[in-house]
């Protein structure tokens, strides 16, 4: 299979792979070759677009740029939706999506052309339970609980959307965030999953935010990270429950809402489509 189909979201980019017919069944090596800037395609990860399952309409699998399977992915889960709306593997605008956290439901606003501008994702409920999300603590939140990493004096915020995140409200300067991003990312006796690490600063307009991405690096952008991002301001108190708020990533601006129930996430932004192409043979 070496057709492929370049898409972002705000930035964070991707190759996807029509897999409905058959599994894309690319190994590691070339996963990781694909999402090389300098000597493949180029993009933060690799989406197989699968069919439903489960009460679902389509499947996604998602890869990073290391090869390795995350749970789940905000931005791409929004990439694959247009892909599928607009290639026509989906029947309507509204449907539901097979991922790493269980069925999500899409919805798609489309332009004059007809083809799908943005995505509204319910993202479902946040996941609060150390053990869950998962991290070393006890109780049941690891919301604003102060830790000491590198010599530096944090309050940390720990919410997984299906994968897990730690969200970082204090004020840092850019060498203290090269620091502490690569580190927590990698520090398993904290996060024993590794973790998405989220640099955030709550301001009268939202949310500004910066993404260390597990097994990416810096992106330019995150969406379960700009979701838990909004979860734990809100639960500190920075931004309110039950209202749109604008989280602003490198690459552009999500709107994420918090159900001040728990129960649901709602995130909505865009989805491009950048080019198509094809890889050469593989090598016998």
């Amino acid at each position: 299979m070496n057709e492929f189909f370049k898409y972002h979201g705000i930035g964070n980019d991707f190759v996807l792979f029509d897999g409905t017919r058959a599994d894309p069944g690319l190994t590691r090596e070339e996963i990781v070759h694909i999402c090389d800037r300098n000597f493949g395609v180029g993009a933060d990860g690799v989406i197989y677009v699968l069919p439903g399952k489960k009460g679902s309409d389509v499947t996604m699998r998602i890869f990073n740029t290391d090869g390795t399977e995350p749970e789940m992915c905000g931005n791409g889960i929004r990439c694959l939706a247009k892909f599928a709306y607009d290639r026509g593997l989906v029947s309507g605008k509204d449907f539901v999506v097979s991922t790493g956290k269980g069925n999500l439901r899409a919805v798609c606003t489309c332009g004059p052309d007809g083809k799908v501008t943005s995505v509204k994702i319910d993202m479902g409920a946040p996941i609060l339970k150390p053990a869950d999300v998962p991290v070393a603590g006890e109780g049941a939140r690891f919301i604003d609980v102060p830790q000491e990493v590198c010599g530096i004096p944090l309050r940390i915020n720990a919410v997984s959307m299906g994968n897990p995140h730690c969200v970082i409200f204090d004020e840092l300067t850019n060498e203290q965030m090269d620091v502490l991003g690569p580190y927590l990312e990698s520090c398993t006796d904290l996060f024993p999953n590794k973790v998405n690490v989220e640099f955030a600063r709550a301001t009268d307009e939202g949310i500004d935010v910066k993404v260390f991405e597990r097994g990416v690096g810096w992106t330019l952008a995150c969406g379960t990270g700009a979701c838990a991002t909004a979860v734990s301001a809100a639960l500190n108190g920075l931004v309110p429950f039950d209202e749109p708020v604008d989280v602003r990533l490198p690459g552009g601006v999500l709107r994420i809402t918090v159900d001040r129930r728990l129960e649901h996430v709602y995130m909505d932004g865009p989805a491009e489509f950048v080019y198509a192409g094809q890889l050469p043979p593989r090598r016998s």
